[in-house]
Formats: structure tokens, C-alpha cells, sequence
């Protein structure tokens, strides 16, 4: 008779009563995340990013003016028409909905004044009206390497502290292939979308590190538990890691979507309200790294640390001895359903067995006597007076 299940989803993943194969399909996952990974790097190398002039240097104008849909086209047009040498890639936003903001390459003096002049007399305000800065390409190279020497000192130092933690260096490749791929995900889709890679971009992309690796820590935490005293138990390493993921996927799951909502409001409040600043590129990159840290966590980095921890000559014993466990039992099984097992299971014979320690029990074709009626049976039989006295 089948057993009903109880208790809900989250209950059933952690009790072991349902579980999915993530470990097993390891494969599969690696060859959907190479693929992400490509059309990334594509992205990257065809698209390219579309950084903003902190980074590439320039000269940014602010113009006030009643902002409307075609506002941003509008100016943008007025710039390229004066026909300035290297002047294609100009660049228009606006700011809330008094204001928009014309970037240009790096412009001399004159060009400057021509540049306002004309942008004034657009909005039909005095050209004192419309201010102008100049951003060096330097101190973008400045942000960029600053940003490179935090995030190697981050991934180092996560390195040492997932290894001081958890006394297991394998566990440090694995979490930090698992940050990797979440960075390159999030640049892939920076370029992909054309979102502008700002400063704030930036620190968005070392923040994301930290969600990730939260979730790595909280999957690993649970791998150890599980596999603690391995050699000990009737279940291989991949089979402990892999219950592992089922038992935290339900957290790993709320906690994603907990946290990606404020994100998500933060995301389209910059996208759809604002339209550029600060929010909408640090929404990115939040909502992007915090998804890809999830996915990541049990995707990759718990079957990359199986499959590197298989290969250890112990856990390379304790599997081998579980599958000579498991070839007796389905050698026993076929010989319970082979001829032999027919004979000993005929109506009229007896077939006493002990399973685990357990009370012997008696079978005689298909009935199963109790305990007491086993004694019984095997107690020797008294014979009477007149059984003796019969010839």
C-alpha cells in the first residue's frame, strides 16, 4: 500500500520524500551555464559596453528645459548637426523632468561655447543658463583599476575564509568559480541591454559578491553536515551533497525572491521613472548578480565541489563499497525470484530468517506466523501414555 506523504513542498524536499537529481545532472547544468556564459562574452566583444563618461572622458552639458518624449532625440540632433570633427557618438538623458544632460567627447574651449550657444538657444534660454563639465578618461582609468584591485583582494580573501571555515580547499574553487560566473553574467548582460556601466555599476557588481556568496556558504554549510562521518553512512558523498541542495532549496529560493524585490522596485523606479542615474545602473546589477548568485550556489558550485571531492582515495573506497553492497542485494533479489527461491517458498517448507537483529520469523507459503506461534512450533513435542504404549 502506498505511503501518503505529508507535511508541505519545503517539508518534503528536507525529510528526503521528494528529491531532485542536481548533483547527478551535473553535466546539463555545466552545459546551460557555458552557453549563458558565451552569449555573454559575445555580447561583450560585438556590443561592447556602453560605459558612461566617468569612464571614457568628456565634456557633459546641463540644460534646462520642459522635458517631453522627444526631448532626448531632439538635443541630441541639435549637437550632431554642428558637424564637429569625431562628434557621432553624442550621448542625451534627461534628469527628472526639468532637465537634460548632452554628453560629447573631450571639446576645446571654442567648441564648447559653440556647443552651449546652441543648446541655449534650443531651449530658448540665455547661454548662462546651461553649464558645462569636463570629465578626464583618467580618472576613469583610476575608478576601473580601483575597482579591479577591490574585487581581487575581495575573491582572495573569500578564498582564505571559506577555507579557514570549512578546513576544505576544493570548497574555495568551487565558490570562487560560483562568484566568477555571477560577474560575468552581470557584465554580459550589461552589454546585451546597453545599459550605461557606470561608477555605480561598479560598486553594484561588488556587492553582488556578497549575496553570492552568502548562498554558496549556506549550501556548503549544509553539504558539510550532511557528509560528516561519510564512511559511516549507507549513501555515497554525491548522494549526501545532493540532499544537501534539495534540504536548502526552498531557503535558497526565499530568500532570492526577498531580496530581489526591493531591487526589482528600485530597478524599474530607475528605468521607467527616472531614466538614467545612479538607480537604474545599480538595478541592474543588483537584480542581475542576486539571481545569477542563487542559480549558481546549486548549480554550479555544489556539483564542481562533488565532482572534485569524488576523485579522494577514502570517498573512491566508500563508494566502491556501497556498490558491491548494492551488486549482493540485487544478487539475492534475482535468486529470490529465480528457481531457488520458488523451492524454499513451496507450500509445506519452512523458511526461517533473521533480518538486521531482528526476531527470527517463519514463513510457510504465503501466511507469516507471529513470534510466539514461531516458539511454539519449534518448541520439541511431548508424547502422551497411550502414544507410548501404541505398538
Amino acid at each position: 500500500m502506498a505511503t501518503k506523504h505529508k507535511g508541505g513542498f519545503a517539508h518534503r524536499l528536507y525529510t528526503g520524500d521528494l528529491s531532485y537529481d542536481f548533483v547527478g545532472r551535473r553535466k546539463l547544468w555545466y552545459a546551460i551555464s557555458g552557453a549563458i556564459l558565451l552569449i555573454c562574452l559575445l555580447g561583450v566583444l560585438i556590443r561592447g559596453l556602453n560605459l558612461s563618461i566617468e569612464f571614457r572622458g568628456g565634456t557633459e552639458f546641463a540644460v534646462p528645459t520642459q522635458v517631453n518624449a522627444q526631448t532626448v532625440d531632439e538635443y541630441r540632433e541639435v549637437v550632431q548637426q554642428i558637424n564637429l570633427p569625431d562628434n557621432e557618438n553624442v550621448r542625451a538623458n534627461t534628469v527628472g523632468d526639468n532637465q537634460v544632460r548632452v554628453q560629447t567627447r573631450a571639446l576645446t574651449a571654442q567648441e564648447e561655447t559653440e556647443v552651449r550657444n546652441i543648446l541655449a538657444e534650443h531651449a530658448g534660454v540665455p547661454s548662462n543658463q546651461v553649464t558645462n563639465s569636463l570629465i578626464g578618461a583618467s580618472w576613469g582609468q583610476q575608478i576601473t583599476e580601483r575597482g579591479l584591485i577591490g574585487l581581487g583582494v575581495f575573491l582572495v580573501l573569500v578564498s582564505l575564509m571559506i577555507w579557514a571555515y570549512f578546513r576544505n580547499w576544493k570548497m574555495s574553487v568551487a565558490g570562487l568559480v560560483a562568484l566568477i560566473h555571477d560577474l560575468w553574467v552581470t557584465v554580459g548582460v550589461y552589454a546585451l541591454l546597453q545599459f550605461t556601466f557606470s561608477p555605480a555599476s561598479l560598486i553594484g557588481m561588488l556587492t553582488i559578491l556578497g549575496y553570492s556568496l552568502y548562498d554558496t556558504v549556506v549550501v556548503f554549510d549544509k553539504v558539510r553536515e550532511n557528509t560528516r562521518d561519510i564512511g559511516n553512512q549507507t549513501r555515497t558523498y554525491a548522494q549526501a551533497a545532493n540532499a544537501a541542495v534539495n534540504q536548502v532549496l526552498v531557503r535558497s529560493i526565499n530568500t532570492t525572491i526577498i531580496g530581489v524585490l526591493p531591487v526589482a522596485a528600485l530597478l524599474f523606479a530607475g528605468v521607467f521613472i527616472l531614466g538614467t542615474g545612479p538607480l537604474k545602473d545599480l538595478g541592474l546589477a543588483l537584480f542581475v548578480g542576486m539571481i545569477a548568485g542563487a542559480y549558481s550556489s546549486i548549480f554550479i558550485a555544489t556539483p564542481l565541489l562533488v565532482q572534485m571531492k569524488q576523485h579522494e582515495p577514502e570517498l573512491v573506497e566508500h563508494d566502491a563499497r556501497l556498490a558491491r553492497r548494492d551488486a549482493r542485494r540485487a544478487e539475492r533479489a534475482e535468486r529470490a525470484g529465480s528457481g531457488e527461491g520458488a523451492e524454499a517458498s513451496r507450500p509445506g517448507r519452512s523458511v526461517i530468517a533473521t533480518v538486521d537483529g531482528a526476531e527470527a520469523v517463519e514463513t510457510e507459503g504465503f501466511g507469516v506466523l507471529t513470534a510466539e506461534e514461531l516458539r511454539e512450533r519449534h518448541q520439541p513435542r511431548r508424547t502422551t501414555r497411550s502414544e507410548r504404549r501404541r505398538p
